[in-house]
């Protein structure tokens, strides 16, 4: 075996790589968290591999100041996004808390085109170890630059291979919709409607083709978020939005046609709201693990940190029953 990594003794451990960094780094309060049982098998592991103990000495040597950058593609603060991005930064804050290090928010990247970037004459990436990535669509001619360096980084969400393959903590889209799907099914629809982008964003192409996959051989069609009128006319008795927000627009829209959700039409929302809905009801679909994305980003960022090759993490939705999916009693 080469050197040893935190990742080598979590895993010999069996326990997460959080937990060997409280042990090592001897946290405040990391005594009452962590089962003296557990400790002890860190430890044991830690001896009988001769890893280095002093995780502070490691960093001084190797240049490392226990600083983790957070960059974000979207203005989060303060945004009509804010709410949803909230829980992102949570779970990053209490993870790096964990592992003793401090965060650094990147907000001195310029707008180039309409648009955030990490580069820039006078950025300041190298003053973190590594980088937690936000937001739905990132720079891919950035990521690029990012795996060619070698810069330890990590994105919210998952990324396509961009030059090499991208370190990710994302969501399973498309596994909860495709059961969200056979939910409908089950409940005897047949005809069903897609309403957003489909593509562009990962987030937005893991939904669409879990969409996909759970309606062949079944009369399904794809509509744009405007046209929320339009798929009121498909026949569609299912309908699924990718946001919460245009799925409040076609509920208005078939309440003004007179149509009963969902004992005329069941519509099901895709993932928690990213803007302000007209609506509180109470949609089936499912949330999406934020804070938990959020500390699994950090801790696989860590991992990069001590040398570990790329890692990719989905995490399962919750699904939630919700009042907008119903029995398909249209004849």
């Amino acid at each position: 075996m080469g050197r040893i990594t935190q990742r080598d003794i979590a895993r010999l451990a069996g326990v997460s790589q959080t937990t060997v960094s409280l042990v090592l780094n001897n946290r405040p309060g990391a005594e009452t968290r962590i089962p003296a049982e557990t400790r002890d098998r860190v430890l044991r592991v830690i001896r009988e591999t001769g890893y280095v103990a002093d995780p502070l000495a490691r960093r001084l040597a190797a240049g490392r100041n226990r600083i983790l950058g957070v960059f974000t593609y979207e203005p989060v603060f303060p945004s009509a996004t804010g709410d949803f991005y909230h829980p992102f930064l949570v779970g990053i804050e209490e993870s790096a808390e964990q592992v003793g290090c401090d965060l650094l928010l990147l907000t001195s990247a310029p707008l180039v085109d309409g648009r955030k970037r990490i580069y820039h004459q006078d950025h300041r990436l190298r003053l973190a170890d590594g980088c937690v990535l936000l937001g739905r669509e990132l720079d891919r001619e950035e990521l690029a630059r990012l795996v060619a360096e070698g810069y330890p980084f990590v994105s919210v969400g998952r990324r396509d291979d961009a030059g090499g393959p991208i370190s990710y903590v994302g969501a399973d889209y498309g596994s909860a919709v495709r059961e969200l799907v056979e939910q409908a099914r089950s409940l005897g629809h047949e005809k069903f409607a897609y309403v957003g982008h489909g593509a562009g964003p990962e987030s937005f192409a893991d939904r669409h083709r879990g969409f996909r996959e759970g309606t062949a051989g079944l009369q399904a069609v794809t509509l744009p978020p405007a046209d929320a009128e339009g798929v009121l006319l498909t026949g569609a008795t299912a309908i699924f939005v990718e946001e919460y927000a245009d799925g409040a627009v076609i509920l208005q829209a078939a309440k003004r046609r007179g149509l009963a959700v969902p004992g005329d039409l069941s519509i099901v929302t895709l993932g928690d709201p990213t803007r302000p809905a007209p609506t509180d009801i109470d949609f089936t679909g499912f949330r999406i693990p934020r804070a938990e994305m959020g500390r699994q980003a950090v801790e696989v960022l860590t991992e990069l940190i001590e040398g570990s090759g790329p890692v990719q993490r989905l995490l399962p939705c919750e699904l939630v029953k919700g009042s907008t999916l119903g029995r398909n009693d249209v004849a």
